[in-house]
């Protein structure tokens, strides 16, 4: 719901939204690594939102451990039982077959990055295909958010996203087909494990650069990147508005967009979740950066919202 309406299911200040599991957050310095295995399936369409998991849908279904990795490494053949649409958002889609996933068009047809589920569609051609990987949102704050009903993600074909809390490059390997070879992703972990994985996965996917570096210090890595479009955060860390802002100052084009993840638990335990996030929002208010949309992250993330702001380069800075 965007900022400024009454209460309301992910409304400002309205709902849970988020955060399971302790741990660092990502793209900041952190003890643990990522989650494991999502859950595999599909979701069931409540509104914007719903659970993941074939036709019971939620967190109560049936599912094995490692996510999709059950029938994910050969691909999947689409042919004539699944059908590919257009999702609101630009550059990601819906299958729609036994089960409707969230997918996205592959960058690199034939790799899997986490052994995620693919499917091949007969193409316009005959004789040539389309590769779709599936986006699971129990593995992806993102794919929780466009499932939980953002009214957009910013993050489309062409553009340039500096992404915060890259991990091993789950996520960022899906927002690397969305933004396709014309567009780029910054992708920003501290941790040198994980970074491993996401430099690795960037030997394939041209259109990532990763960087290994603390999000905090921005001034490390700015000569690696120009100007973007929208910033994606994910760092879970108690300062982790700070982290935003101070990339948003160096990186982030006047007008540009942010969309930040915020793990309740992960800034101050004490309160109620919405409290949080409420302060969250005035930090940054007080920053040039205007909220636009506030949503939980429920079913897929306990005690997390996902906010969207526009970032105002030009306006002074609120009181």
């Amino acid at each position: 719901m965007a900022f400024g309406a009454p209460g309301g299911r992910g409304g400002f200040g309205g709902g849970r939204g988020g955060g399971r599991g302790g741990g660092g957050g990502r793209g900041a310095p952190r003890g643990g690594g990522g989650r494991g295995g999502g859950r595999g399936g599909g979701f069931s369409g409540r509104g914007g939102g719903g659970g993941f998991g074939g036709g019971g849908g939620g967190r109560g279904a049936p599912r094995g451990r490692g996510g999709g990795r059950g029938g994910g490494r050969g691909g999947a053949r689409g042919g004539a039982k699944v059908i590919i649409e257009p999702h609101k958002h630009a550059g990601i889609f819906i299958a729609k077959g036994k089960d409707q996933l969230l997918v996205t068009k592959n960058l690199v047809p034939g790799e899997s990055v986490y052994g995620e589920k693919r499917i091949s569609i007969e193409g316009d051609v005959e004789g040539t295909k389309t590769e779709y990987r599936v986006w699971n949102p129990f593995r992806s704050k993102l794919a929780a958010g466009v499932l939980g009903g953002l009214s957009s993600v910013y993050i489309a074909p062409g553009k340039k996203v500096l992404y915060l809390g890259a991990a091993s490059g789950t996520s960022v390997s899906h927002v690397a087909d969305i933004v396709g070879p014309e567009g780029l992703v910054y992708a920003v972990e501290f941790s040198p494990r994980s970074g491993r994985d996401l430099i690795g996965m960037a030997k394939k996917r041209t259109n990532v650069i990763p960087i290994v570096e603390d999000a905090r210090l921005p001034n490390k890595y700015r000569m690696l990147l120009s100007t973007v479009d929208v910033i994606f955060a994910d760092v879970a860390q108690p300062d982790q508005a700070r982290i935003v802002i101070h990339n948003a100052q160096s990186f982030l084009k006047d007008g540009g967009h942010i969309v930040i993840s915020i793990k309740a638990s992960c800034i101050d335990s004490t309160i109620a979740p919405s409290a949080v996030f409420a302060s969250e929002v005035q930090v940054l208010r007080k920053n040039r950066l205007k909220p636009i949309e506030q949503i939980t992250l429920e079913p897929y993330e306990r005690d997390h919202a996902m906010v969207t702001a526009v970032y105002q380069r030009h306006l002074a800075a609120e009181s």
